[in-house]
């Protein structure tokens, strides 16, 4: 007689407290997944993107398991995988074009994932201004954007061929002018402390800052870490105005067309300020427009916007997981000069650089991934009461890739928005060019669109007002950085 066959055991790993943490935030206004699409030239058949998904993307052991999360904490669970409901065709209704787009993975962020199965999906558009489009969805409990970014770019090659050594895949990516995580040694210390300060947080309400215990506590942690943490607890709530409405749940999405590279690396030049803050200062503007648009009376108004700061070290690239923390950042709305808006969104990131609240933010967000759902909730809404939205830049690659053979033409992502939080602002760069994004809830921009065609009549002002400047000093200037840069290098060779 055959021996019964034994149950094949099922593998679970533990989630780390901050995978966690973004595990439990999703509320049903509010989903936890990064939203992507990236666009084809030539048309790509579901075969061959699932031949691509089963190869590359299932090549990382996490995306095989779902997400269990019960009262003695959150593990990764080995699942069955029906790649067909996974990987899955889609088609654009009327002219296939970019509104159509937009309105389908506008209809793909508002709705939840199957929490029975891996948290993500991939949908190939067919048909899409002669192409395809593929729009990805993956929950944020997997990775942070940094991480899933490079996760998509190795489902590419840098030649049509595919041959062997055209793959693009585990590069490491950096936010341009993001500040530095000093101090990241220090985190493990503040998951501790962080604890406390949470359980207290609960125990004592939104003004726990004024509790004579709390300055004991914080007396005896000492250190940069507990003063940022006071710090962000004693910021005020954000501004009432229409981004600040209570959420809906359907979120909306849009992006500009393109921006030259070239274009914003020479604005930066002339006003000494990154990258970043370029883009930054041109979607306040646009906001502002906006605001004016809808009546709001925004003279001299300051919002926030909580900036995720990338802490992964050099050695852990190829992982997954979650390790940034958040800054916030002051976005001068109310200032009607975009050249002192420039300049005050710089000042403010180049304050940031030297403080440890990323590295603050990251360990808070450990802590909270083990307490009790409540003080997890409040934390949150007390947290995000303090900004009015997200803003992300991930510079990709500057070289043309390919999917399955066929030419990326363009790619964007949407990053997602905690608690009270609706408006999410995104900043990609691939190939030589820039694109802007915005995703928000419905209740708070019905239309994206009319703050993205803000964006780039918002950075023409800084481009035109830069030709301008006094470029005889700017060029003595560069020149000055250019010996001083050659003199470091001809010194460290001797």
């Amino acid at each position: 007689m055959a021996r019964p066959q034994s149950a094949k055991k099922i593998r679970r790993e533990p989630m780390s407290g901050v995978d966690r943490s973004w595990l439990r935030m999703e509320r049903p206004n509010n989903l936890m997944m990064i939203t992507g699409v990236l666009m084809l030239e030539t048309p790509l058949t579901i075969e061959v993107l699932r031949k691509i998904i089963r190869q590359r993307f299932l090549s990382y052991p996490r995306f095989r398991q779902k997400a269990v999360d019960g009262a003695t904490g959150a593990v990764w669970e080995d699942a069955e995988l029906d790649l067909a409901w996974h990987v899955r065709k889609s088609a654009l209704p009327g002219r296939a074009g970019k509104r159509e787009l937009e309105q389908f993975v506008s209809e793909l962020a508002s709705t939840p994932l199957d929490k029975t199965r891996p948290l993500w999906t991939f949908h190939l558009v067919e048909s899409y201004h002669g192409g395809s489009a593929v729009v990805a969805r993956i929950h944020h409990c997997y990775a942070d954007g940094i991480a899933l970014v490079q996760v998509i770019l190795s489902l590419t090659d840098v030649a049509p061929s595919g041959k062997k050594g055209s793959r693009l895949m585990h590069v490491r990516l950096r936010h341009d002018g993001e500040p530095a995580p000093p101090g990241l040694g220090a985190a493990g210390r503040f998951v501790r402390m962080g604890e406390k300060l949470v359980k207290k947080a609960i125990a004592t309400g939104a003004q726990v800052w004024r509790d004579p215990s709390l300055a004991t506590m914080l007396a005896k942690e000492g250190g940069d870490i507990a003063r940022e943490f006071l710090h962000v607890l004693t910021l005020s709530d954000d501004p009432s105005t229409v981004l600040k409405s209570p959420l809906g749940g359907i979120k909306r999405v849009s992006w500009a067309d393109r921006i030259d590279l070239e274009e914003v690396k020479a604005i930066g030049r002339a006003y000494g300020c990154t990258i970043n803050d370029v883009l930054i200062a041109s979607a306040a503007g646009a906001l502002r427009g906006y605001l004016l648009e809808r009546g709001e009376p925004i003279d001299g108004v300051t919002l926030r916007a909580t900036v995720p700061v990338n802490l992964r070290p050099r050695e852990h690239s190829r992982k997954l997981g979650n390790q940034f923390g958040l800054v916030f950042l002051d976005l001068p709305v109310g200032e009607d000069n975009p050249v002192c808006r420039l300049e005050r969104i710089a000042a403010g990131m180049e304050a940031l650089k030297t403080s440890r609240q990323a590295v603050m933010t990251y360990g808070l967000l450990a802590a909270l991934g083990a307490v009790p759902n409540d003080l997890l909730q409040f934390a949150l809404d007390l947290f995000s009461a303090k900004a009015s939205m997200v803003a992300t830049n991930v510079p990709g690659p500057q070289v043309p890739l390919y999917m399955g053979g066929q030419r990326l033409t363009e790619m964007m992502a949407w990053v997602p928005q905690t608690g009270s939080v609706g408006i999410g602002l995104s900043i990609l760069s691939y190939n030589g060019g820039v694109h802007f994004g915005l995703v928000a809830d419905s209740h708070l921009i019905p239309d994206p669109d009319a703050v993205i065609r803000r964006f780039r009549p918002e950075f023409e002002k800084l481009l035109y007002l830069a030709m301008l400047g006094d470029w005889d000093e700017q060029l003595r200037a560069w020149d000055a950085e250019l010996m001083h840069a050659n003199l470091l290098e001809a010194h460290a060779h001797t």
